[in-house]
């Protein structure tokens, strides 16, 4: 038996983004976003509105950073999606985060935050919310990389935002192998 429960904004994992942009000033600015995903192979969808000082940011400066949220910074990382940076506009000093200018783009890197994709503003729909960035570089920090060079999510520790029940959640365990477990059924 299924249960309904109607037309809700629900799926599993909602990965935990940190979007970071400058503002006119050139001060940094980050918001938390759950609402998006990769949308092609160096694209990037972002749903979120025209009222945060972060949108306003990334439209005027054409850039922006999106940091994965991780477990070791949950506090800070729910801090800047819940402080308007219209009203506090220290708020990643507030978090105690720090930035770097990004080599490739107009926006700050969070240091705090082992891994970033630095984007490029390829459009924003005010009316859908939908805001795509081009992927022009994805930067980690070597202390979350593998013996094999790449991101090892168990040194990330990204977190996810579980909808249901307005909480955050570790990414678990290993439990099968893409484009490969499903040849056994051919």
């Amino acid at each position: 038996m299924r249960k309904n429960f109607g037309a809700k904004a629900w799926t599993y994992p909602q990965p935990v983004f940190i979007l970071a942009s400058y503002d006119e000033d050139g001060t940094p600015d980050a918001m938390n976003a759950a609402w998006g995903g990769i949308s092609d192979d160096t694209r990037i969808s972002m749903c979120i509105s025209e009222g945060h000082k972060t949108t306003a940011n990334i439209l005027k400066r054409g850039a922006f950073t999106v940091s994965m949220a991780d477990a070791a910074h949950v506090t800070e990382c729910d801090y800047v999606g819940v402080v308007s940076g219209y009203k506090v506009p220290d708020k990643l000093e507030k978090a105690g985060f720090h930035t770097t200018r990004s080599e490739l783009v107009d926006a700050p890197v969070i240091d705090e935050l082992s891994m970033t994709l630095e984007c490029r503003l390829v459009s924003y729909d005010p009316e859908s919310c939908c805001l795509i960035g081009e992927i022009v570089n994805v930067s980690a920090d070597e202390s979350i990389l593998g013996a094999d060079g790449k991101i090892d999510p168990d040194k990330l520790e990204p977190i996810t935002f579980d909808p249901v029940h307005n909480v955050y959640r570790k990414l678990g365990e290993t439990v099968g192998n893409a484009f490969r477990d499903g040849l056994k059924l051919k």
